[in-house]
C-alpha cells in the first residue's frame, strides 16, 4: 500500500495537472475570455457557497477586509481574462510559457507588499527570463498580442498570490476565495453593462459542450482543485508545492501538443525561449528553499 506522504505527493501533482488542464479548456470552450470568466466565477462561487454551508464555514468579517477581498478579486478576475484571451489569440503554449514568469514579478512584488530588500540572484533570474521571453517573442512575432497578454496576465497572478499571502495571515482561505469570487463577478457583471450592452439571450445561449466544459472548468479546476490544495498542504511542505505547481506550463504545453499537433506546433526557438524560463523559475525556487533552511537554522543557533 502507498504511504500517506505518497498519495498526499501523487495528490499534488494531480492537481498541477489539473491546473495544466485549465489552459486546455480555454482552447475547447468556444466564448470569448470575458464571458468565460463570468461564468466561470458564477458556477465557482455557487460552488464554493454550498461547500461552506455544508462544512458550515463562518462568512462574517469586518468590512476593511471585505474590501481588500474585492480588490484582489479584480486582480484574480483580470488575471483570468487576460490568461484565456491570451490563448484566444495565440495558442496554449504561448499562454502557459508567459505564465510561468509570474515567479519572478512576484520577487519584485513580494519585497514591496512585505516591505523586505530585493535579493540579487532574483534580479539575475528576472534578467534570464527577459531573455527567454525577448527569444520567444523574436521566434514568435506572429503571437505578439498573445504573449502581451500572457506576460500581463502572470503578472496579474503574481500580484494576486501576494495579496492573498498577507491575507491568510488573518483570514481562512475559503472565506478569502469566496468574496473574491463574488466580487470578480460583480466586477466583470458591471463592465459588460457599462461596455458590452448589457446581459443578452445570446449571452447564456452557449453550445452545450461549452456549458459542461465551463462545468469542469469551475468545478474540477477551481473549486475542487482550491479546496484540496489547502488539504495537501497539511501534509506536504508548502515550498514543495509551490516548486511542484512550477510544472503546471511543462504539463500543460505536453497536452496541447498532444491534443491540438496543428495549432501548437511551435519553432525551436520557442522551445529554447520556454526551457529558459521554466528552468530558471525551478531554479529560483530551489535556492529560496535552501535560503528558508539556513535562516532557520541560524535562528535555531
Amino acid at each position: 500500500m502507498l504511504s500517506a506522504k505518497l498519495k498526499n505527493y501523487l495528490h499534488l501533482h494531480l492537481l498541477v495537472f489539473i491546473a495544466g488542464f485549465t489552459a486546455i479548456l480555454g482552447e475547447l470552450i468556444t466564448i470569448s475570455a470575458i464571458p468565460l470568466v463570468w461564468f466561470r466565477m458564477l458556477m465557482a462561487a455557487i460552488l464554493m457557497f454550498i461547500y461552506i454551508k455544508t462544512v458550515k464555514v463562518k462568512l462574517a468579517t469586518d468590512a476593511k477586509s471585505i474590501v481588500r477581498f474585492a480588490l484582489a478579486g479584480v486582480v484574480v478576475a483580470l488575471h483570468w481574462i487576460t490568461f484565456f484571451g491570451a490563448i484566444d489569440e495565440a495558442n496554449v503554449s504561448i499562454a502557459l510559457a508567459m505564465f510561468s514568469t509570474g515567479a519572478f514579478f512576484a520577487s519584485f512584488i513580494e519585497p514591496i507588499i512585505f516591505k523586505r530588500r530585493i535579493n540579487w540572484y532574483e534580479i539575475v533570474f528576472g534578467i534570464i527570463v527577459i531573455i527567454g521571453v525577448f527569444i520567444i517573442t523574436q521566434s514568435e512575432l506572429k503571437y505578439l498580442n498573445g504573449i502581451i497578454l500572457g506576460i500581463s496576465s502572470a503578472f496579474l497572478s503574481s500580484l494576486f498570490a501576494v495579496l492573498n499571502g498577507s491575507f491568510l495571515k488573518r483570514h481562512s482561505a475559503t472565506v478569502i476565495s469566496f468574496y473574491e469570487f463574488i466580487s470578480g463577478l460583480l466586477f466583470i457583471s458591471i463592465f459588460i453593462w457599462l461596455f458590452k450592452g448589457g446581459f443578452s439571450i445570446e449571452f447564456f445561449n452557449l453550445e452545450s459542450s461549452d456549458y459542461l466544459y465551463l462545468f469542469i472548468l469551475a468545478s474540477v479546476c477551481t473549486a475542487y482543485a482550491f479546496i484540496a490544495a489547502v488539504y495537501v498542504m497539511r501534509y506536504i511542505s508548502p515550498y514543495t508545492v509551490v516548486l511542484t505547481y512550477n510544472l503546471e506550463p511543462v504539463y500543460g504545453i505536453v497536452l496541447a501538443v498532444i491534443l491540438f499537433p496543428e495549432k501548437e506546433k511551435m519553432s525551436v526557438n520557442f522551445y529554447l525561449g520556454a526551457s529558459i524560463v521554466l528552468t530558471t523559475v525551478l531554479v529560483n525556487g530551489i535556492i529560496k528553499n535552501i535560503n528558508k533552511i539556513r535562516r532557520r537554522t541560524i535562528t535555531k543557533s
